[in-house]
Order: structure tokens, then C-alpha cells, then sequence
């Protein structure tokens, strides 16, 4: 199963990754970002659950500045004065 889970993350982080280079995402979109997410956040619970603290401290740093992106991208933006 964790490979299952393993290939999964990997496949939302490199469709978003593709479809960036393709000119289909923006990687500052929301979808962009939620993938990474998602992807990223898998790959370092299967790390840490592994005692893999290499590619945790990759992985979770990923998801991190992942969220933090979509968090400012969901954030209202202020009108110009």
C-alpha cells in the first residue's frame, strides 16, 4: 500500500510540475499549488512513518512552501488606493 501511496504523491507533483512546463498551469494557481500540497504532504507522512529524514526534511519543507503559496493565493486581495 505505501507504494500505491508512494507513486501517487509522485504523480500529483509531477502532473503539476508537467502541466507548469506546458504552459497549462500557472505555478503561482491554486490547482498548482493544491497539488503540490497534496502530493508533497503524502510523500513526507510516508518519510516520517519510514523514519526517512532526508526526504522528509525534502518533502515537508515542499509542503510547506506549498501551503504557505496557497494560503496567499486564497487570501482577498485589497483594493488599490
Amino acid at each position: 500500500m505505501d507504494q500505491v501511496l508512494q507513486i501517487a504523491g509522485a504523480i500529483l507533483i509531477l502532473g503539476a510540475f508537467l502541466l507548469s512546463q506546458m504552459n497549462v498551469l500557472d505555478n503561482r494557481s491554486k490547482i498548482y499549488l493544491v497539488l503540490n500540497l497534496a502530493g508533497s504532504a503524502v510523500l513526507a507522512v510516508l518519510a516520517y512513518v519510514d523514519d526517512d529524514w532526508g526526504f522528509l526534511l525534502l518533502e515537508g519543507v515542499w509542503a510547506l512552501v506549498s501551503g504557505a503559496g496557497l494560503l496567499r493565493a486564497l487570501r482577498p486581495r485589497r483594493a488599490a488606493t
